[in-house]
């Protein structure tokens, strides 16, 4: 059965690496418009109301009144946005956390964020395993390919080659912390300290940790088990057991859907890194919404991606 699909904002840098995963699919149908109509409502509500799924990669804004257009109670959405991911009626689209069953039923999804995809996979399983308290106040450090900024900073960085390093997000209160803290399942809000890097994609995101400082906190080699055995039957988590020496973000990372966790733990045991790697157009965007797309249509949740 082929199902039709709907992408709005399918210009945009998430929306293009949607259309390409799904490129030559027999499951689907991509639904399109031209560059005139895409930006004509009347021709965008038919869209969104004749598709069977519709995938938004629109701002917050936007993205909501498109679910405002949308008339019927048959039509799917995945939203790529911030505007519902703690919202009532959503489910929260990152299946290996929030469990297949809630994604592959619902109605509404919402694709996590980039920087929350790798904070939530390293935390929420060791919170709720009660290896880390749920009450403690957590840091995260994260850098990011420009891409994950749209198509203004896309520009800013590919004009201006001699940005080394943009760290923002310095008021705090960044849209993810809500999301981080919710589906993390934390008492307090994480203090959050993104950055961009001068490479098109790829992420990196950190929570250090002072285990020894923490109340029943688990050891290094304790969290790594525990993670390994949350994520056991995941084809897109992986876990690894390795101590490297660096890690690295390259220029020439290639479009990748999977998600890479490592415990890093000091030899005394009293503190660890925990690092999630992944590709921010990737388990962190586009990827995430074809898996969650594959889940909703009863498909094998790896279809078209990049593992």
């Amino acid at each position: 059965m082929t199902r039709s699909v709907f992408i709005d904002g399918a210009a945009g840098t998430t929306g293009l690496e949607i259309a390409q995963r799904l490129a030559g699919r027999p499951e689907f149908d991509l639904v399109t418009l031209s560059d005139e109509r895409r930006k004509d409502d009347a021709a965008r509500a038919e869209a969104l109301n004749d598709a069977d799924f519709v995938i938004l990669c629109l701002p917050d804004d936007a993205a909501k009144a498109a679910v405002g257009m949308i008339a019927n109670d048959r039509t799917r959405v995945i939203d790529a946005s911030s505007a519902y991911r703690t919202a009532p009626g959503w489910a929260y689209g990152f299946p290996e956390v929030t469990g297949r069953d809630a994604v592959a039923s619902a109605m509404r999804v919402s694709n996590p964020g980039c920087y929350p995809t790798g904070f939530i996979a390293l935390v929420a399983p060791l919170v709720r395993a009660g290896l880390l308290p749920a009450d403690w106040p957590y840091v995260c450090h994260a850098v990011s390919g420009y891409s994950g900024g749209g198509k203004a900073l896309i520009a800013r960085f590919e004009a201006d080659t001699d940005i080394a390093f943009r760290a923002y997000g310095l008021a705090l209160g960044h849209k993810h912390v809500p999301e981080m803290q919710a589906h993390a399942g934390l008492a307090h809000e994480p203090i959050f300290a993104p950055a961009v890097v001068p490479a098109h994609r790829g992420m990196l995101v950190e929570v250090p940790l002072h285990l020894s400082m923490m109340p029943s906190a688990g050891s290094p080699e304790s969290l790594r088990a525990a993670l390994t055995e949350f994520y056991a039957g995941s084809p897109v988590v992986k876990v690894v057991d390795d101590q490297p020496d660096e890690l690295l973000l390259r220029g020439s990372m290639p479009p990748v859907d999977s998600l890479i966790l490592r415990v890093l733990g000091a030899k005394d045991g009293k503190q660890a890194r925990l690092v999630a790697m992944l590709d921010n157009l990737g388990k962190g965007a586009s990827g995430a919404a074809v898996q969650n797309l594959n889940i909703m249509a009863g498909l094998d949740e790896t279809a078209g991606l990049r593992l």
